[in-house]
C-alpha cells in the first residue's frame, strides 16, 4: 500500500515554477514591445492662408499637384513626372535664387508627393518647401 502511494507522489510535477517563467517572459515582452517605434514619414500640412501669393511667388520655382496627381509648373502648364527634373534644372539656372515650392491638394495620394520632391531633389535642389493649397 506504502508502494502506491510513494509512485503517486512522484507522478505530480510541480507547474509552479513553469508558470512563473511564463509571466516573467510576458512582462518582459510587454515592455520591449513598448519601445519599439515604428519609422515613417510624418507630414504635417498647414492650413491654407487666404492671403493672395505675393509677387515673391512669381520668381520661385511652384509645383502644384491635383487630387488627380496631375503636376502644373508655376500655374502656367502641366508637366510628367519625368519633365520635372530638367524643367527645374532650367528654371533654377536662370535664378538661382529661386526657391522651390511643391503645393499638394488635400487629397493628393502621398506618394505622388513623394515622387514629385524627389525629382526635384535629383535635380539639384535640396531645400523644398511643401505647403498646403
Amino acid at each position: 500500500m506504502r508502494r502506491k502511494h510513494r509512485e503517486a507522489e512522484q507522478a505530480d510535477v510541480n507547474l509552479t515554477p513553469l508558470l512563473d517563467l511564463v509571466f516573467i517572459m510576458l512582462i518582459f515582452f510587454i515592455v520591449t514591445a513598448s519601445f519599439v517605434r515604428e519609422e515613417g514619414i510624418e507630414l504635417l500640412r498647414p492650413e491654407p492662408s487666404q492671403q493672395p501669393p505675393s509677387d515673391q511667388d512669381v520668381q520661385n520655382v511652384v509645383l502644384d499637384i491635383s487630387a488627380e496627381g496631375q503636376i502644373t509648373l508655376n500655374g502656367q502648364r502641366t508637366i510628367d513626372l519625368r519633365s520635372i527634373q530638367p524643367n527645374v534644372e532650367r528654371l533654377k539656372a536662370e535664378n538661382p535664387d529661386a526657391a522651390v515650392i511643391v503645393r499638394p491638394a488635400n487629397d493628393t495620394p502621398t506618394g505622388r508627393l513623394v515622387s514629385v520632391v524627389d525629382m526635384v531633389r535629383q535635380a539639384g535642389v535640396q531645400d523644398v518647401s511643401v505647403v498646403r493649397q
